[in-house]
């Protein structure tokens, strides 16, 4: 057997690689309505990845939702090519790069300076994990060690670390952990528009919720530090979209109990929902803000906190114990950070959120067959974010739905009866239809 077959590459992974997010017997399960296969990847280019025996696959979740401008795009890998022969790494405490600092001025900027640091991780999680740790921080800094506690919405998903599980609620993660897992976080009613009441509009079902986190606030007010939420669409939660009134309206009870406002854009951010930051479509800041996924343009593990000034100005002291301590070995990572602002740049030479308004009306389209599907509910797009749900007691469903689009040369990954699409930007026309046309397939053969 060939190494550069498909069959030696899964054989070899198959005995020493442990996949995230995964059950490692279904990989095994060949025949079984649980089997998922193992797709052993040789190249990427554009929005196409390439296995080691010819066959392709449209990337219709640009990889977990990290690629924006495509595998191999020449841009980014020109700049980080360039960036190789200068300087790969150097540590961040006490000393600084010139791809840090632009960096970090660039995303201020893009917020309008309201948010002016940035401290810099690796991975989502991570930064979750720093935004609460600073909230927290900054309570114990200011003399308010009381505020102690925090909030997130029903449906959350924050990152699988410790402290990030105190913030999600997604059973499959988070109970086997539940022993380890601070108990300080309250679950709020999530905004979604899809558990509305008969006559209710999505901008109803948002007043709704925040009326929940109105009375939470006045019963704990004292004793919560942040709000966290996925700005628009909660991802893990089978891209449960929301109307912007709620982000509006909870803006304005976090001011008013003097709690931060956390923003994960995480998969939001970077242009996902139409705006470069979710939150923007709701005319607001918050106090304090997670990028990672798309910020490196899918190439680099990077994610990035950045805060406002008064965040940052409370740690400011003679006495260490009131500096912010944490710390990753690749903070700041001069390559990463370059990929960043290469991704940076091809946002403003191509205006690509311009550019992205025409492609979402070209998914709309592509997927507007499926509204008259009987088994098919809540057709939804929120900017290059679309999905809907599939009306199913097929427990293997979603493993039936990726086998299928994989045979008809896509990459779609449900999350449980959720199909959803969120493709690379550089996506063509003909691309978006063959996107089309695999999902309407591919549900067909799921269900049949």
């Amino acid at each position: 057997m060939s190494d550069s077959s498909n069959q030696a590459w899964l054989a070899r992974s198959q005995a020493a690689v442990w996949h995230p997010c995964t059950q490692m017997q279904h990989h095994a399960q060949t025949g079984s309505p649980a089997h998922l296969p193992l797709v052993p990847i040789a190249r990427g280019a554009g929005a196409w990845l390439y296995d080691f025996d010819g066959r392709r696959y449209l990337d219709g979740i640009s990889s977990w939702w990290t690629n924006l401008f495509g595998h191999a795009n020449p841009r980014i890998n020109a700049a980080l090519c360039d960036q190789l022969e200068t300087l790969e790494h150097v540590m961040l405490a006490g000393f600084t790069h010139r791809p840090v600092v632009e960096l970090s001025e660039r995303l201020s900027a893009l917020t309008g300076g309201a948010l002016g640091h940035a401290f810099y991780a690796s991975d989502g999680a991570s930064a979750t994990e720093i935004a609460l740790k600073m909230s927290f921080h900054y309570w114990r800094n200011v003399g308010r060690p009381e505020k102690a506690e925090f909030l997130c919405l029903a449906g959350s998903y924050h990152g699988e670390t410790v402290g990030a599980l105190a913030v999600t609620d997604v059973a499959i993660f988070k109970d086997a952990y539940a022993p380890l897992v601070r108990a300080a976080a309250h679950v709020l009613p999530s905004p979604d528009f899809r558990l509305g009441e008969p006559g209710e509009t999505p901008a109803d079902v948002a007043r709704r919720a925040a009326a929940a986190l109105a009375a939470h606030l006045e019963r704990r007010g004292d004793s919560i530090a942040a709000l966290i939420v996925e700005p628009l669409v909660q991802g893990a939660a089978g891209m449960a979209m929301y109307d912007p009134e709620y982000l509006r309206l909870a803006r304005q009870l976090c001011d008013q109990y003097e709690v931060h406002l956390i923003c994960d854009e995480i998969a939001v951010g970077c242009g996902r929902t139409g705006t470069f930051f979710a939150h923007e479509q709701a005319s607001i800041r918050p106090d304090l803000m997670c990028l990672s996924k798309g910020i490196s343009g899918g190439y680099l593990p990077l994610s990035v906190v950045l805060c406002s000034d008064t965040i940052y100005a409370a740690f400011l002291d003679d006495s260490v114990a009131r500096a912010f301590l944490h710390s990753h070995s690749y903070t700041g990572n001069p390559l990463a950070c370059r990929a960043a602002l290469a991704t940076l740049d091809i946002f403003e030479q191509d205006d690509v959120l311009a550019a992205n308004r025409l492609k979402a009306q070209q998914i709309a389209a592509a997927l507007a067959p499926l509204a008259g599907h009987p088994q098919v509910r809540h057709l939804r797009q929120r900017g290059m974010i679309a999905a809907f749900d599939v009306a199913t007691a097929d427990p293997h469903f979603s493993r039936r739905f990726y086998r299928a689009a994989l045979e008809h040369e896509a990459l779609l990954r449900p999350i449980g009866n959720t199909v959803y699409l969120m493709p690379p930007y550089i996506v063509s026309d003909d691309e978006i239809a063959h996107l089309g046309t695999a999902a309407r397939r591919a549900l067909e053969l799921a269900l049949a």
